[in-house]
């Protein structure tokens, strides 16, 4: 009978890589947890603006509508473990969570450190080992059955292997795409990978002059020089010196960062999307009639941040201190229009520096949702980022890592 060093390693101590090992660990598997950095969780801390984002307040059907076409992939992973058993895991080890008006699962502290401290001491509990600075240089089949792993330090045996390495996503915490060779060279297909969850650049110079405005509800829409919207979300925004930040232009960014040709892109706004474009009309009309003393500015200003407002009449060729009385139709119009379908030019994106999740990675098609294992290397698992799943923003993307890794944990 062949012996191995252990009955499981894990490739990647993120959220996924974490979750599996305590749940091999806990059905008195032997497992290594094998991490290329000097901290594991890195990823975790970071996220939600150091708060993490758990998970998002809805059921198994609206985490895998967040993933699009492939979230179907999802339905068995999210069976064993979807938002509320997730908020119990983590409950039952000491964090409390609370639920925002975004939907999104937050720790009471709001402190990620509080998420990554839990599943640590749930780790060391379970009996997995824990291995810092050892990155994976190499996963090799054995002629008699299971995986020989290759370290700088050592050669490991073990019957399997699952692989948790992440995607290219925030290659400062080390998601710098390496388990895409590893799973190749098993004769998967790699879907390509593009940013996803990351700030857009736009052309205008002058959206960079309106840094620090926030606006709570716009919807978006990204436009391609011909036919319909390739996709849209609504959501809040941030204008930054870049660009665009926030749910919604961070949601869109998929479809630009995935583009061809990015720069052949619009991104079509609406500012105020509660609002149907003939009620916005009447407005303006009555208050040309009522407050004609008014400078237009103030007019808009009851709807919007008073800057953007002096934006969309310098764009509509009105002076600032146009006074709203005797608009023109043809003005009102243009104002209408600049308010609910103004066009902005598309650059691209920031890139994977700055994107929060990687879309692309390993074909779906060749992993069995059922078990998380390779349907090309049987005891090959695969979890988490490095799968060709990228969901909204709002604790999405952690509960497709923790419910999948989980999965993958229960079979190894």
């Amino acid at each position: 009978m062949t012996t191995f060093d252990y009955d499981a390693i894990i490739c990647g101590a993120g959220a996924a890589g974490l979750m599996a090992a305590i749940h091999a660990a806990e059905r008195g598997r032997r497992v290594l947890l094998l991490e290329k950095g000097k901290k594991p969780g890195v990823k975790i801390l970071m996220s939600g603006g150091t708060r993490c984002n758990i998970t998002h307040d809805c059921d198994a059907r609206g985490i895998v509508e967040a993933f699009g076409p492939n979230g179907k992939f999802l339905h068995s992973a999210l069976a064993a473990l979807g938002p509320r058993e997730t908020v119990a895991f983590f409950n039952g080890e000491g964090v409390a969570t609370k639920v925002e008006d975004t939907g999104k699962v937050f720790p009471v502290s709001d402190r990620a450190v509080d998420v990554l401290d839990a599943l640590l001491k749930r780790l060391a509990r379970s009996g997995a080992v824990l291995a810092l600075n050892e990155p994976v240089k190499d996963v090799e089949p054995r002629p008699d059955g299971g995986f020989r792993v290759l370290t700088p330090a050592r050669a490991l045996t073990a019957e399997r292997v699952l692989l948790t390495t992440g995607g290219r996503s925030y290659p400062g915490c080390g998601t710098t795409g390496d388990g895409y060779a590893l799973a190749a060279k098993f004769g998967h297909t790699i879907v390509g990978q593009s940013p996803a969850l990351v700030p857009l650049t736009v052309q205008p110079e002058w959206v960079g002059e309106l840094r620090g405005i926030t606006l709570p509800d716009v919807n978006l829409k990204v436009l391609p020089p011909q036919g319909k919207a390739l996709t849209q979300r609504r959501g809040s925004m941030l204008f930054a010196h870049f660009g665009l930040t926030g749910p919604a232009p961070l949601d869109v960014s998929r479809a630009v960062s995935g583009h061809a040709e990015p720069r052949s892109l619009a991104l079509e706004a609406d500012f105020l999307p509660t609002e149907p474009e003939q009620a916005f009309n009447d407005f303006l009309q009555a208050e040309s009639l009522a407050s004609g003393k008014k400078q237009l500015a103030v007019v808009l200003a009851d709807k919007l941040p008073r800057r953007l407002a002096d934006q969309l009449l310098a764009l509509c060729g009105l002076a600032a201190d146009r006074k709203a009385a005797a608009l023109a139709k043809a003005d009102r119009l243009a104002l209408v229009g600049a308010t609910k379908r103004l066009r902005l030019p598309l650059r691209g994106t920031l890139g994977f520096e700055k994107a929060e999740v990687t879309a692309g990675g390993v074909s779906l098609d060749e992993v069995d949702s059922r078990t998380m294992q390779s349907k090309r290397a049987a005891g090959l698992y695969f979890a988490g980022e490095l799968l060709d799943l990228d969901g909204w923003i709002g604790g999405y993307n952690f509960q497709s890592a923790w419910s999948t890794g989980r999965l993958a944990g229960r079979q190894l």
